[in-house]
């Protein structure tokens, strides 16, 4: 490969056809941080709208370092993986503390922040610092594979050493911020998983894959395991115009957010099923339970088979971690995709307006 042709073909391609992204529009490595950490998983076009929402509402470090965690889960809602917020908050609290509401511009240092991986911190580096950093994901390596001809399983972790090496080698040092974007978005546009557009694409003749015309076997990628099915009741225990809430726990999936109370269980249940555990958990007569929704909601590692039921009790205290609420009060709490799905089902229902 000629480096500095294939250099130059990416980055005049990148300038010329970029999508206009409003992360684009910015050098703040703070800025650039957050649009990294949303894009983690998530389509871009699902994280415009929040990355504009969430900048207008954290503009700075020191605002996101000072927010109440309840208010941040809000403004991720339905993003999901909840955790990216979470450690990001942990982060920027790290740079706000110790370095003085600074990013950090070298990769030791940007490393030890929580949730900053060595993709997101190559991205912060060269996109905002312009350091001739690797930044290298899933994307990148696809192309990569493909550029190079890298026969090595992508799905194995020690595999994602060899694409930083090669990042490191081919890289610009003259604007490493448009070649790395230039690797993501020739993978987001041309370069996709399925149906490659190698007709279409600036760095052809560099493309060993091409070449030999291997480009739809690669990248070489080993199947994940079946994610495993858990079965729940989500039940809405309604009483005059208030929904009872409960909030997950600190730590692990969805932590500290808020859902309707959630029953684990081995078959699907039956409306009496229902009223008996929870008249057992509100030590109070829950009656009335219907059977309103059934869906599925699809984590990475696991799959939630629900089954969504309202049911009435009497006006009693609600247990620990739990407490009633008014439709103005559901609207402030922050809730995952599962209890998002089951508002919405109660909400045409009448149960709560």
């Amino acid at each position: 490969m000629n480096k500095e042709r294939f250099q130059d073909d990416l980055i005049h391609w990148f300038l010329a056809e970029k999508r206009d992204l409003p992360w684009r529009r910015t050098s703040d490595p703070y800025q650039i941080w957050v649009s990294e950490i949303m894009l983690q998983q998530t389509r871009v076009d699902a994280v415009i709208p929040y990355y504009k929402r969430f900048i207008e509402k954290f503009p700075t470090i020191d605002a996101l370092a000072s927010a109440d965690e309840q208010h941040l889960l809000k403004q991720w809602e339905g993003l999901g993986y909840y955790s990216r917020a979470r450690n990001l908050q942990a982060g920027v609290r790290e740079v706000a503390e110790t370095y003085g509401g600074i990013v950090p511009d070298d990769r030791k240092s940007i490393s030890t922040l929580k949730g900053v991986g060595p993709y997101t911190a190559g991205a912060i580096l060269s996109i905002a610092y312009g350091k001739p950093e690797h930044a290298v994901d899933g994307n990148v390596m696809r192309v990569l594979s493909r550029i190079l001809l890298i026969t090595e399983d992508i799905a194995r972790p020690k595999t994602r050493k060899i694409f930083e090496e090669a990042v490191t080698d081919i890289i610009s040092h003259e604007d490493p911020s448009s070649f790395n974007q230039g690797l993501m978005e020739l993978g987001a546009l041309i370069c996709t998983p399925t149906s490659p557009k190698c007709l279409l694409c600036p760095v052809r003749e560099h493309c060993r894959a091409f070449d030999e015309g291997k480009e739809r076997d690669l990248p070489v990628k080993t199947k994940a395991k079946k994610t495993k099915a858990v079965q729940y009741a989500m039940v809405a225990l309604h009483n005059e115009g208030r929904v009872l809430m409960e909030q997950r726990p600190d730590k692990g999936l969805l932590a500290s957010m808020w859902q309707f109370p959630l029953i684990e269980v081995t078959k699907e249940p039956m409306p009496h099923d229902v009223e008996e555990r929870l008249s057992e958990t509100m030590q109070e007569v829950v009656e009335g339970a219907e059977k309103i929704i059934s869906f599925k909601h699809v984590f990475s590692h696991l799959t939630w088979e629900v089954n969504g039921f309202i049911a009435r009790t009497p006006d009693v205290p609600a247990p620990e971690r739990m407490k009633w609420v008014d439709a103005a009060q559901l609207e402030v709490l922050p809730l995952a995709g599962p209890a998002q799905k089951m508002k919405q089902a109660i909400q045409l229902k009448g149960v709560i307006q």
